[in-house]
């Protein structure tokens, strides 16, 4: 079963949406019980890093067995950001630390050079090593809504990457564990194609 984390944090209805337009049905669920016994999870989120981290606490472990099992895990917008180790919008927050590294805002200094914060709409992505995850998309255009973006200590699990002023990972993946900072199931049909990728390697 596809299992979507109900933390509170919004975007659930239309990550659910999205598996369905794939022909895939997915449970959102905050019980325990039913996370435990998940075959795959779905970390969405929107809002901010410190509210939640909150409403994660009594997840964490959940996420960390599922993840440690090499059960399949996705983590979309701020589902992506929560897997590292902290944030600058929330100072002294401990992440989910699946990924060494931080969360920074975009520098004030893209605001004069006509880039507005947040990265807001769409941009398109410049792949740089192989991911089955990534399997028919190259230079394809995804849809970002966010104003901070990950600095992994690693490299290599940066599989996508955007340019906005900045270089922005926009694909992590390492084993088992897959994220989009970008919203897949508002990225039109190719963002479905990743989700359809997902669950080839999922189920």
């Amino acid at each position: 079963m596809i299992t979507i984390i109900d933390y509170g944090s919004g975007n659930l209805k239309s990550i659910r949406n999205g598996f369905r337009r794939i022909g895939a049905d997915a449970l959102v669920t905050n019980d325990k019980k039913d996370l435990e016994q998940a075959e795959v999870l779905i970390l969405p989120g929107v809002g901010a890093f410190g509210t939640a981290m909150k409403n994660l606490q009594k997840y964490q472990d959940i996420i960390h067995q599922h993840i440690q099992e090499g059960k399949p895990f996705l983590g979309v917008c701020l589902g992506l950001q929560v897997l590292f180790s902290e944030s600058e919008e929330s100072p002294g927050v401990k992440g989910l630390d699946v990924f060494p590294g931080k969360v920074v805002r975009f520098p004030e200094t893209l605001p004069p050079q006509g880039l507005k914060i947040p990265h807001m709409g769409w941009n398109n992505l410049n792949t740089l090593r192989y991911s089955p995850l990534m399997e028919g998309i190259d230079q394809d255009y995804m849809y970002f809504v966010h104003s901070y973006y990950v600095q992994p200590e690693d490299p290599e699990i940066v599989v996508a990457t955007v340019d906005y002023g900045v270089e922005v990972p926009a694909v992590v993946a390492q084993d088992n564990v897959f994220a989009t900072q970008f919203h897949p199931e508002k990225s039109g049909p190719v963002g479905l194609e990743i989700l359809k990728n997902f669950l080839k390697q999922a189920l």
